[in-house]
């Protein structure tokens, strides 16, 4: 099965996206990882202000088939969180690409370059399905 993977994008392993400018980043789960959960249910979000560590922890995505922890792509103050994922996680399976969760000041850009790109991550994919 194919999955949708924007070449614009940047991609962890852990299956999140980033789309960079101007030092920020919007952050978000992979059509790959939405389909792998099923159904999402819940998502919980830190707060605008919330210090990031690259790899660390910053939330949860529930789906009726399990939990599943979401790990930062960069190290970065959150600026923004997308509050319609509360109210409507369901939009995660919809759209994941179009349904962000994170926007993060980035610390230092060069993070972004131990990041995947479509390529690499579609491979990365195929390995797990």
């Amino acid at each position: 099965m194919s999955h949708n993977v924007p070449e614009e994008l940047k991609y962890t392993k852990e299956h999140e996206w980033v789309a960079e400018a101007s030092g920020i980043a919007t952050v978000g789960i992979t059509d790959f990882a939405q389909s792998s959960l099923g159904d999402i249910v819940f998502v919980e979000l830190p707060e605008a202000g919330t210090e990031l560590a690259a790899e660390a922890t910053f939330g949860v995505v529930e789906s009726i088939k399990s939990v599943s922890d979401l790990y930062s792509p960069l190290t970065g103050e959150v600026l923004e969180r997308n509050d319609e994922l509360e109210a409507s996680p369901e939009l995660l399976n919809s759209d994941p690409y179009q349904n962000w969760m994170l926007k993060i000041k980035i610390s230092d850009t060069s993070q972004l370059d131990g990041l995947m790109n479509a390529a690499d991550y579609s491979a990365h994919c195929e390995g797990q399905s």
